[in-house]
């Protein structure tokens, strides 16, 4: 049965689900966007029904989240197998080569070079920023996109990562509108599934830009992983995308959920398209600042696979 997002945020509230809002920096391309701060230790599992209305707030328990998902169909994956030192998959995916602070007035030049993005040996991929002077720019790094290979509207997309630390790393895995080319950003629609300052060491963020709420006025959410820095080991953040719904979670544990009757009076709900994935990892930047003296180089953002499935029956 659907109910009102109105339903669903007294429920979430009634629980605890919605702590704070606050203003923050943006996901995707500038800062400062509106921000539901979801600071806790604890979460919702994964959505049920998939009839798009609403989280089911009973729930039911989330599978492991390093196992495959029973009665879901994968789609699209990688799982980085191959030798140390060789290139992602070119059936998989292109690099984005360039300087030019990709909006965001980062830091890095990101290259093709398998210095900045290879598979290291043991089923992860392996972006890797460093402290080097190169085509003009004090540090490189990586950014690789599915867009010419694979898009896709709607389903589970997850990622198994270890996040890199430090003031001025920005790691993302995130997704791009297929339509960018047509119709521009912010219009293409963009979904940051995960993004993380690396002075803040347990805090993801996720947010999605639009037409009329990009940049400074994404909408997004924060997150604290109790335990250990995301650092020291790896996670799976994910979203579950449905027609007008967006669900995203950390290791199972849902923090932010997103409908259309959210978004800003008069705006456009874009996330009804192919989208395609993209890996990288920044320096310095709007959203994180620039390095300083207690960063420490390289840094790596290591991904143990991406994986894409249907939509949840």
């Amino acid at each position: 049965m659907r109910a009102s997002w109105t339903a669903v945020a007294m429920a979430a509230a009634a629980i605890g689900l919605i702590s704070a809002m606050a203003l923050a920096p943006a996901a995707g391309c500038d800062t400062g966007p509106l921000v539901f701060d979801l600071g806790m230790t604890g979460g919702m599992p994964d959505p049920g029904p998939a009839d798009l209305a609403i989280v089911d707030l009973a729930g039911t328990i989330a599978p492991p989240p390093d196992a495959a998902l029973p009665g879901r169909t994968l789609v699209w994956q990688d799982e980085f197998e191959g030798a140390a030192g060789q290139r992602p998959d070119p059936s998989h995916w292109s690099f984005d080569v360039g300087g030019d602070g990709w909006g965001n007035q980062q830091l890095e030049f990101t290259t093709a070079r398998p210095e900045n993005v290879s598979l290291d040996g043991n089923g992860h991929l392996a972006i890797t920023a460093r402290a080097e002077a190169y085509q003009g720019k004090s540090y490189t790094s990586g950014r690789i996109n599915s867009l010419g290979h694979f898009t896709r509207a709607f389903g589970r997309f997850e990622a198994r990562m270890q996040l890199p630390a430090g003031q001025g790393m920005w790691p993302a895995f995130w997704l791009l509108g297929n339509n960018q080319p047509a119709v521009g950003w912010p219009a293409c629609g963009e979904i940051d599934i995960i993004e993380n300052r690396g002075q803040e060491p347990n805090i993801v963020h996720g947010t999605v830009h639009g037409p009329g709420y990009s940049g400074g006025k994404g909408i997004s959410a924060a997150r604290t992983v109790a335990g250990a820095p995301l650092s020291a080991g790896f996670h799976v953040y994910a979203i579950e995308w449905f027609a007008n719904l967006v669900v995203f979670s950390v290791d199972g544990n849902t923090y932010f959920t997103l409908t259309p009757q959210q978004l800003p009076a008069g705006t456009q709900w874009v996330f009804d398209h192919p989208f395609g994935v993209i890996l990288d990892l920044a320096v310095g930047g709007n959203f994180v600042g620039s390095p300083d003296g207690t960063t420490t180089f390289p840094q790596t953002l290591l991904v143990d696979y991406v994986r894409i499935y249907e939509p949840q029956p």
